[in-house]
């Protein structure tokens, strides 16, 4: 499970993730504003599971699938399932986005995806961009993601300098990307960019249509 989160094991088999449980309710403000009342959610890379916890629990007319290619992190997904007894999350999928083979066969109403897209290849958000397309029900589909990015219209805030520098340093492969060109790989796949989000410690959330 990639995270650069301090995550604490707990005896159940769950993780915990600080910085989740910090964002999780200035995230549920955006989603509760621009999600359907119904409907269903595929969210990707879910890490410990406790965002999936919280918006399922609080959005209880739609179905949340969350996923993520970590073995790790889908056991501590389940774990938070478990506790948190609601009916609408679903058992965790085995995707990683960057792979087709492993994505669901089914449509959903919306994708939600927090922290990948920095803390992966760029082919990972690539493969995002492709499934959303493909995924979303048409028209207005909506994909939501989560996290840090750089701006050519905003200077780019210290912390997230420092940030970028430690991303890159571990990995040569990831970092912050570009918000104009993750909106310009997602107009390659009829997802329109409809609104920027400014979020808490430097992070935005963005949100797209599909055409």
């Amino acid at each position: 499970m990639n995270t650069l989160d301090a995550i604490a094991a707990l005896p159940d088999g769950a993780i915990t993730s600080p910085a989740a449980r910090r964002n999780a309710d200035a995230i549920l403000g955006v989603l509760r504003a621009h999600l359907p009342a119904r409907g269903s959610v595929l969210e990707i890379a879910s890490g410990s599971g406790e965002h999936a916890t919280v918006f399922a629990s609080a959005l209880p007319g739609l179905d949340w699938k969350p996923s993520d290619p970590s073995a790790e992190a889908r056991a501590s997904i389940s774990a938070w399932r478990a506790q948190a007894g609601a009916s609408s999350l679903g058992a965790p999928l085995a995707l990683d986005a960057s792979d087709e083979a492993t994505w669901p066969d089914q449509t959903y109403d919306a994708v939600f995806c927090a922290n990948m897209t920095h803390i992966s290849p760029w082919s990972a958000t690539e493969g995002l961009m492709r499934l959303a397309g493909a995924r979303l029900r048409r028209p207005g589909g909506l994909l939501v993601l989560y996290g840090p990015y750089r701006e050519a219209d905003h200077p780019l805030a210290a912390s997230n300098q420092a940030f970028d520098d430690s991303l890159r340093a571990r990995d040569p492969a990831w970092g912050l990307r570009d918000r104009e060109a993750v909106q310009a790989l997602a107009r390659t796949h009829d997802l329109a960019a409809t609104r920027r989000v400014q979020m808490p410690a430097n992070n935005l959330m963005l949100l797209f249509r599909r055409l």
